[in-house]
């Protein structure tokens, strides 16, 4: 069995979780996010490895992109990435990359971007499922009416965040 290596990143909006599989990265996750145990089960099932707190390279080099990020010097992240999920998962996840930094959309005008205009609950389900926060931008996803719903780390943070691309 191999080693998803991790480590703690403390943001301003709250502690993050970092890990990394095979030179990519596979997690950014809320330390206190409501269904951490499930992203952490998937991510043992998908990759096989187990968990084991450490540093590398990629790890020093997501902390420096979150610390450009949080200062307001980066609008992108430029990091491998491994996406442990179902098919439909990792499409939403890319398909999330692809909202640019400051702007949102709603589940429903994602669910349409995918072709998938009745999959609007799967595609809710899917961003919620997202590993990667802040990194895969779930963030960035509000209600049809324009309000903030869901996000695993809290409606502050997430209100935090795009304050943040806004500014």
């Amino acid at each position: 069995m191999t080693h998803i290596t991790t480590q703690l990143y403390q943001s301003p909006v709250g502690d993050l979780i970092l890990g990394t599989f095979n030179d990519k990265l596979c997690l950014c996750n809320w330390r206190d996010k409501k269904n951490k145990a499930a992203v952490e089960r998937r991510l043992f099932k998908h990759l096989n490895g187990s968990f084991k707190q450490g540093n590398n390279a990629l790890l020093t080099t997501t902390s420096k992109q979150l610390d450009e990020y949080f200062k307001g010097q980066r609008t992108d992240f430029d990091l491998p990435l491994v996406l442990a999920g179902t098919a439909f998962q990792t499409q939403v996840w890319q398909t999330l990359q692809s909202i640019p930094y400051g702007q949102t959309t709603s589940y429903l005008q994602l669910a349409q971007t995918l072709g998938k205009d009745k999959a609007v609950r799967a595609v809710a389900n899917a961003n919620a499922a997202n590993a990667l926060s802040i990194i895969i931008p779930c963030h960035r996803i509000i209600g049809h009416n324009g309000k903030l719903v869901g996000y695993a780390g809290g409606l502050d943070t997430k209100q935090k965040l795009l304050q943040l691309e806004t500014t």
